[in-house]
């Protein structure tokens, strides 16, 4: 179905982008087999690995790809936790390692426009030294622009602001046959055609190379504060939040989460969560006008303790919020070791309880940890399916109880309303589960948006569906 790369090939990739910056050296390529998703059966080795340095590079490179039929998948800081950037037929790897330009910070506007392969982390420092804001924070700080985008990465700010494509307002993309397009613009408005725009955001690099992209940013908010609300049940929790939801005032972010998973978090990165009693804990981030959120936090004061909560935390200090924000955002690397899934389904919050009590009564039945954790205001859900206990010796066929555990969950989200994803996109290890989620007639749909952009499927092939 593809092309193998041959001595001519590998010439022609060099004389683009330079013969440092190709790689194809077997222990090298290791490096660019894998993504974050803990098992290995999904690795794969790329035959070349090219490092371009701008969108006429890659438009080049993807013309030789096309001609040849060779598959291409770019990677950027290889955060994924469901196999998008591995390259599951060979072919070539773009890294845009070297796509990390800030090209402009336009302050008038409010409009940043990027390179894909600069990571939130420099975007963040680059706008906090102006006094800027970009709400969408997926959490891990070295993913790159290129990969959020991709997979619409959302995270805890999204009750408030929405996924990264709310604020997407441009991208350069490179088409399968080389090609290069500007969907969008420094504009808030556009009923200009098809949304272009919308739709690559969440592709996965099925559709086209993303090289550079333009967001919409903010003031920086005058003030924070975030509440620690304390909970016996997971049922008093969850039962308070639409409560909450419909004050005038939204909240930035409604995180759930586990005394046992925070504990852990501690544990592993050295800080200390607040001392209260509970099981259960809300977290709360309001942003706003100072005098405005302090009123504001004292009606969810009010509201969560006639609602059950046993107490209610007040961190109002940058310092206090920075470090149960950094609690909180660790949990994933706290139980990286023994997770071998991390699922992310996402339903309409009033159904997130009674899931969480079909988890746990999996969790009893089959003596395994599923801790369970996420996004409140959204509805977007975190079961960690771990190792413990399902690994031990008198467990047999382990890998086949995993699988009946991750279905069993993702089947009970879609019985509810829900999806396969809330954030961490499809990629490999998902799309068993696409049809049963969407049904035939949609995915033939996608099917036919992937046909006509990529007619010879050379663009990240075998993710979403197969080629």
């Amino acid at each position: 179905m593809y092309s193998k790369l041959d001595e001519y090939t590998v010439r022609k990739l060099s004389n683009i982008v330079g013969e440092n910056n190709v790689i194809l050296e077997e222990n090298r390529l290791i490096d660019y087999s894998h993504d974050e998703f803990s098992l290995d059966d999904i690795a794969h080795k790329p035959e070349a690995v090219v490092k371009p340095v701008s969108a006429d590079e890659i438009s080049e490179i993807v013309k030789i790809a096309s001609k040849e039929r060779i598959p291409i998948v770019v990677r950027g800081g290889a955060t994924g936790l469901c196999g998008g950037c591995v390259p599951s037929y060979g072919g070539i790897v773009i890294s845009t390692e070297r796509l990390n330009k800030i090209l402009e910070i336009d302050e008038t506007n409010l409009m940043a426009t990027l390179q894909a392969g600069v990571t939130l982390k420099d975007f963040y420092s680059a706008l906090r030294m102006r006094k800027l804001f970009f709400p969408p924070h997926p959490g891990e700080e070295s993913a790159t622009i290129g990969g959020v985008i991709g997979t619409n990465a959302g995270g805890a700010r999204a009750v408030k602001y929405g996924t990264i494509r709310n604020f997407l307002r441009g991208i350069e993309v490179v088409l399968a046959d080389g090609k290069i397009i500007r969907p969008g613009g420094k504009i808030i408005k556009d009923s200009t055609g098809y949304s272009l725009l919308h739709l690559f955001a969440g592709s996965e690099g099925t559709l086209g190379i993303i090289t550079a992209a333009t967001f919409s940013i903010m003031p920086e908010p005058e003030s924070m504060i975030t509440l620690l609300i304390p909970y016996q049940s997971t049922e008093d929790a969850l039962g308070v939040v639409p409560f909450i939801l419909k004050q005038p005032t939204r909240p930035l972010a409604i995180e759930f989460i586990t005394r046992e998973v925070i504990s852990i978090s501690e544990n592993y990165c050295g800080k200390h969560w607040p001392s209260m009693s509970g099981e259960i804990f809300l977290m709360v981030m309001i942003d706003g006008n100072k005098d405005d959120i302090e009123k504001y936090c004292e009606k969810i004061a009010s509201i969560c303790l006639d609602y059950g909560a046993l107490d209610v935390f007040v961190a109002d200090s940058t310092q206090k919020q920075e470090e149960i924000l950094h609690i909180r955002s660790m949990v994933y690397e706290a139980l990286k070791t023994s997770t071998i899934e991390i699922l992310d389904v996402v339903m309409p919050p009033s159904q997130m309880a009674s899931h969480i009590t079909f988890v746990k009564k999996l969790s009893l039945s089959h003596n395994v940890w599923l801790p369970t954790y996420g996004h409140a205001g959204d509805g977007n859900l975190h079961t960690h399916i771990m190792k413990v206990n399902l690994e031990r010796k008198e467990i047999s066929q382990w890998r086949e109880k995993y699988k009946q555990l991750r279905e069993e969950i993702i089947l009970d989200a879609i019985h509810r309303g829900g999806k396969i994803s809330g954030e961490h996109g499809i990629g490999l290890v998902k799309k068993e589960y696409l049809e049963k989620c969407l049904g035939n007639e949609y995915i033939s749909v996608l099917k036919k948006i992937k046909s006509t952009l990529d007619p010879l499927s050379i663009l990240n092939p075998g993710k979403i569906f197969d080629p």
